[in-house]
């Protein structure tokens, strides 16, 4: 870390901030300008005490980082891409994948047309939410354990691997049990007690963005899984809320070229959540794919008007496969295959 010292500070101050840093474990190593120094504090901040408390002292104008906090996520720790094995289903590098299925677990036989109708278009994983979290106490909460047997139904006929959300502690056993991939949704991203029990089980996890969530604070949620072990994490970006109301979030598309280039994880885009709007699910689609990302999770229902959930921001089944038609273009611009 470097703490930078007011300008014209007299040297007798400047060695108690030297005397300071010592004694939180680093080497300090003051550099003299014409008007300002600085102090290098040697060591790795990741197992030292922060000097960000230094800033207390009337001396120091401010505390500089050096190293990233999150080790094992960034590309400085694993250059190259990583690609996820999801029970023998390879995601991320040149692959692209699609995730698709309803917002909610409604009934056996929504589940299993949908399953059927986003496997023919391509898709290889089916999502779908068992627990619902809803704003209003009041609206559907998903089915719960029901909703989680229909998700084994649906991979025992279709073989399309599963990826639904956990909401609690209580849950991550059990949804470990049907799931493929565990979603950690956007309102728990920075739980960091569920994270460690998902990362636990070792199961792939897909890491929802807050929505408030900064990309650093994201990139530190996910080194929370990867520090207990289990480096099978996939980032998901699906809109942060800003002053603007023509969508219902909106989808930071720019946050899938940061990721990229500081971590070696997949990113897969939401774009149903990201705006909210079905119909503008399939130009948002095309400029993920453009951006690099590894993936989508779309939401797709039989009949979207009728939708226990956010229906609005589903597509139908034509709707779902003339998407996958229009984006082959875009994965042989950016080198993927599906």
């Amino acid at each position: 870390m470097i703490v930078v010292i007011k300008p014209h500070t007299p040297k007798p101050l400047v060695d108690e901030v030297m005397a300071e840093v010592e004694k939180l474990g680093y080497d300090p190593r003051a550099i003299y300008g014409a008007e300002q120094t600085v102090v290098a504090a040697i060591g790795d901040e990741r197992t030292h005490h922060s000097l960000e408390s230094l800033t207390a002292l009337p001396q120091v104008q401010e505390v500089m980082r050096v190293q990233k906090r999150y080790k094992l996520v960034s590309r400085e720790a694993h250059p190259a891409n990583s690609v996820i094995d999801v029970d023998g289903l390879p995601v991320g590098g040149d692959k692209f994948t699609m995730m698709a299925g309803p917002c909610s677990v409604e009934s056996e036989e929504q589940l299993l047309s949908t399953a059927r109708a986003v496997k023919a278009a391509g898709a290889t994983i089916l999502r779908g939410g068992a627990f619902k979290p809803r704003t209003s106490p009041y609206e559907f909460q998903g089915l719960g354990k029901e909703g989680l047997q229909l998700l084994s139904l649906a991979k025992r006929e279709t073989g399309l691997k599963i990826i639904t959300e956990v909401l609690s502690e209580r849950h991550v056993e059990e949804v470990a049990t049907h799931a493929d991939i565990l979603q950690i949704g956007a309102r728990n991203a920075q739980n960091f007690q569920l994270l460690i029990e998902c990362a636990r089980t070792r199961k792939p996890i897909l890491l929802k963005r807050g929505l408030s969530e900064r990309i650093d604070e994201w990139l530190l949620a996910a080194e929370y899984i990867l520090s207990e072990g289990n480096p099978n994490v996939f980032f998901c970006e699906r809109g942060i809320r800003t002053f603007e109301t023509y969508t219902r979030n909106t989808l930071d598309l720019s946050s899938v070229a940061i990721v990229k280039k500081e971590s070696h994880l997949p990113v897969i885009v939401d774009p149903s959540q990201g705006c909210g709007r079905s119909d503008l699910v399939r130009a948002l689609c095309r400029g993920a794919v453009a951006l690099g990302a590894d993936g989508l999770l779309v939401e797709v229902h039989p009949h979207p008007a009728e939708a226990l959930s956010d229906g609005q921001q589903q597509i139908d089944f034509a709707g779902f496969t003339d998407l996958v038609k229009e984006l082959q273009p875009f994965f042989t611009a950016v080198g993927k295959t599906m």
